[in-house]
């Protein structure tokens, strides 16, 4: 009897396979994380100086596979009374607004400052930010899913 003819099996997939880079409009608000890095309390001498300047990085990730326009507007003040009483207000010194565009998965580090004049708990994620895909054709970027509150103690020495 006359055994079956083994047949080898090959397997194959095509060299470039196309890679989804456009996010569906539910992504769209989660285009950019963001994350605030500050120290968790900061200790001023008021009496010598009024001012308290805190170095604050603002990182954004790009968590798409394409192009991202990303505006940040720091004018945003908290405008409920009740969180101005927990945490007082505070001014970003400096430029207000930047404009820059991140690469596929980029990660950028932006170099901020929280001005205090004095003591108290505060809430540095104010920053809001806003991003639309480069090749989109809209009027209006999206607004970014904001974290978590980011509270900082500044301490009179």
């Amino acid at each position: 009897q006359e055994l079956p003819e083994t047949v080898l099996l090959k397997f194959f997939r095509p060299e470039n396979t196309p890679v989804p880079a456009r996010p569906t409009p539910e992504q769209l608000s989660n285009l950019i994380k963001t994350s605030l890095h500050y120290p968790e309390s900061f200790s001023h001498s008021f009496h010598q100086k009024s001012l308290c300047l805190v170095p604050v990085t603002l990182l954004l990730s790009n968590c798409s596979q394409a192009v991202v326009d990303v505006m940040i507007d720091l004018r945003h003040k908290t405008t409920s009374s009740e969180a101005l009483e927990i945490h007082g207000s505070f001014t970003w010194l400096g430029q207000t607004q930047y404009k820059l565009q991140l690469k596929s998965q980029e990660v950028y580090s932006l170099q901020l400052k929280a001005c205090f004049v004095h003591t108290g708990v505060y809430n540095l994620g104010t920053p809001r930010v806003f991003a639309k895909l480069v090749d989109q054709v809209t009027l209006f970027e999206t607004s970014q899913q904001n974290s978590m509150p980011a509270l900082i103690i500044i301490n009179n020495i």
